[in-house]
């Protein structure tokens, strides 16, 4: 992958990712070997199953690591303490909010918990950096609303915008398009594809809308059963990467269009 001299906010080497119990090790995928630039959009793709949750897990450290490394601004991911980990990495998971009965600016003023004293008394600079973070993702008309009154797709975007309140370098997002309309899906694609130049951070996000993904991503990360690859979407057209994602009988890749398409 070309380096084009940014700083490198998140970086594995020889990463095996997978699950252990009392009687095996089960390995989902090895050689892992990617690197993220500050403010740049990635998409990380592939089949239903083949591994994307593990490995966001994993690098979330919400999971271990079997083998190899995972650097976070060159520090090991094993290192970090938990309040440490939270002022480099948010993270935006598919589960529900745990109480919808707050409003839009209490919850995204959530993200600042690894910076208010341990009463939780927001400051000053948490009210504007919240504030800013709602104005970032043009929620300021939602922000006095309860959240249960919000769609899905209007609730996404104030979980985006808790991770923005917690100013870190890396934002983590699983599957961000789930339940949503294929407007709201792209919509909130092209938020954080603008969030990544407006405020320089690196986001990473699984996904299965990768025609979207291939569109709008700097960098994609590829899932398959041969491996994991990252690089560049037009790089990886032209290596033909995306031919090997779903069975040939059913699914093809279009390399002129950038899409997939049904064989009829």
């Amino acid at each position: 992958m070309e380096n084009t001299g940014k700083n490198i906010i998140l970086k594995t080497e020889n990463l095996t990712i997978g699950y252990t119990s009392k009687k095996k090790e089960t390995r989902v995928a090895s050689n892992i070997n990617i690197q993220l630039q500050q403010g740049t959009l990635v998409g990380l793709v592939g089949a239903n199953g083949i591994g994307k949750s593990t490995l966001l897990r994993t690098l979330t450290k919400v999971q271990n690591i079997l083998e190899g490394h995972v650097y976070i601004n060159d520090a090991s991911l094993k290192d970090y303490a938990s309040i440490d980990l939270a002022k480099v990495m948010s993270v935006v998971l598919t589960e529900p909010v745990a109480s919808k009965n707050v409003s839009v600016f209490e919850l995204v003023a959530l993200g600042r918990q690894p910076y208010t004293n341990w009463v939780g008394n927001l400051s000053k600079e948490d009210i504007k950096v919240t504030n800013q973070a709602i104005l970032q993702v043009n929620i300021e008309t939602l922000k006095d609303k309860k959240c249960f009154e919000l769609s899905d797709g209007q609730l996404q975007k104030v979980m985006i915008a808790r991770a923005l309140a917690q100013d870190t370098d890396l934002i983590i997002l699983d599957e961000p398009t789930t339940h949503l309309d294929m407007y709201h899906k792209a919509y909130i694609l092209k938020l954080l594809k603008q969030l990544t130049k407006d405020t320089g951070k690196t986001i990473l996000f699984s996904s299965h809308e990768i025609d979207l993904a291939i569109q709008l991503c700097d960098t994609l990360i590829v899932m398959t059963n041969e491996g994991v690859v990252t690089d560049q979407p037009c790089n990886l057209i032209a290596n033909g990467t995306f031919n090997t994602l779903f069975p040939k009988d059913l699914i093809a890749f279009d390399e002129k269009t950038g899409s997939f398409r049904v064989k009829k």
